[in-house]
């Protein structure tokens, strides 16, 4: 037997079977949900006589749930944009330079994905209360960035340590200042990493909940706590008409993205 055949073998009918019940495994819930929400029924059921978009215009009518939705998007805008702006120099810094205690400052910088959001909730809460700030958009901001932080990160670096810097000691060496060698060398070549930081921080931070419950107000409510306060009061298929809502919404940013940009790109890195 030669080594392609082995390699066929090994990716034959048994590999494709075992990835199609494991995509089947993980889809089934997503398909389950989205059934749900055209059921015309008061409970969760999947309709078996016909569909029903009752529960869609449920939510549109419903202020609490569009007011939630606002706050997650400008929250998560925000966030995601302060974190990011924050991570470029950060990710220079620790990718471009050698310097002593290195692997520590990018441990520490890393943490928030090592600590229970439980934890950081509870200290956040502390924090925001000794600085007058409970409950308001500026420490729901500052929170959010400070957790999805290490995503930017990590997508920025990799984007940088990817990347030669000859470019940039060229443009340096033909007299470029530090400020026009980062936004016509640096910056263009970083963009894919960059974007891809921004896209992962803000969903990160539009889907954050345990740490989310703890800072917030009921004039900050973001979408997720309203979704957990709708299923703690009562079940009913508007949750899964939200989520049906958000699932085509993440598809679409998906295809938006891939047909603009590619999503190698932008989640990957590749050029």
């Amino acid at each position: 037997m030669t080594s392609q055949d082995s390699r066929y073998d090994r990716n034959g009918f048994g590999a494709l079977a075992f990835h199609a019940v494991f995509l089947v495994f993980i889809l089934a819930p997503l398909v389950v949900v989205c059934l749900v929400a055209f059921t015309p029924d008061n409970f969760l059921s999947i309709p078996t006589q016909r569909f029903s978009l009752r529960w869609f215009r449920s939510l549109m009518g419903d202020e609490d749930f569009q007011s939630a939705l606002r706050t997650s998007l400008w929250l998560g805008v925000m966030s995601a944009t302060v974190s990011t702006a924050l991570a470029v120099p950060t990710a220079m810094g620790l990718a471009r330079y050698r310097f002593p205690g290195r692997d520590a400052v990018n441990a520490f910088l890393l943490s928030p994905l090592m600590i229970p959001p439980v934890v950081l909730g509870i200290a956040f809460l502390r924090l925001f209360t000794l600085l007058d700030m409970g409950g308001s958009f500026e420490s729901l901001v500052a929170c959010h960035a400070l957790l999805i932080f290490p995503y930017a990160l990590r997508l920025i670096m990799a984007a940088l340590v990817g990347q030669a810097d000859e470019g940039e000691r060229a443009a340096r060496s033909l007299g470029a200042g530090r400020w026009t060698t980062f936004r016509r060398i640096t910056l263009p070549a970083i963009l894919p990493g960059v974007a891809g930081g921004w896209v992962l921080a803000f969903i990160n931070s539009f889907d954050e909940l345990t740490a989310t419950i703890f800072v917030t107000s009921p004039e900050t409510i973001t979408l997720p706590v309203r979704i957990y306060m709708n299923m703690s009061e009562t079940v009913d298929p508007s949750v899964a008409a939200i989520s049906t809502l958000l699932i085509g919404l993440t598809l679409a940013v998906m295809l938006v993205l891939d047909r603009i940009y590619g999503l190698n790109k932008v989640l990957v890195g590749n050029h």
